[in-house]
């Protein structure tokens, strides 16, 4: 699947987020490794904490297909400039893919593209020993 299919898929998701609090929509696309394509978006809750980003909800969809193996993320949102996961999604993507293609996009059309290696590096280190 190619990027501008995977970025309808994460815009069309986007338009459900929940996120009555921030106003801030997000939908992803997450592509596995067998061609499959799970999309996730952001739902907020009256307590931050308890937020599910984008990102992580179509890791979570996937993971409860049966699927654990990625290739590609791609990130949509209203933003001034794309959007990167947050740290605990940059870990969550982590233990399933270090090696996935963040692709982040805008409305307006602008890009950002990155190994999740090179923006979490070491996510094992220091974790039960190693």
């Amino acid at each position: 699947m190619d990027f501008e299919n995977l970025r309808q898929l994460a815009s069309d998701v986007r338009l459900r987020a929940y996120a009555p609090y921030s106003k801030f929509q997000v939908g992803a696309a997450l592509l596995a490794s067998d061609g499959r394509v799970f999309t996730g978006c952001n739902v907020e809750n009256i307590s931050f904490g308890l937020t599910c980003c984008a990102e992580r909800s179509a890791l979570f969809s996937a993971v409860a297909a049966g699927c654990t193996e990625f290739s590609q993320i791609v990130i949509v949102a209203d933003s001034q400039e794309p959007v990167t996961p947050c740290g605990a999604c940059r870990q969550v993507l982590a233990e399933f893919a270090p090696d996935l293609e963040i692709t982040s996009t805008n409305l307006q059309g602008e890009v950002f593209q990155a190994n999740l290696r090179d923006l979490l590096p070491r996510p094992k280190a220091g974790i039960l020993g190693t």
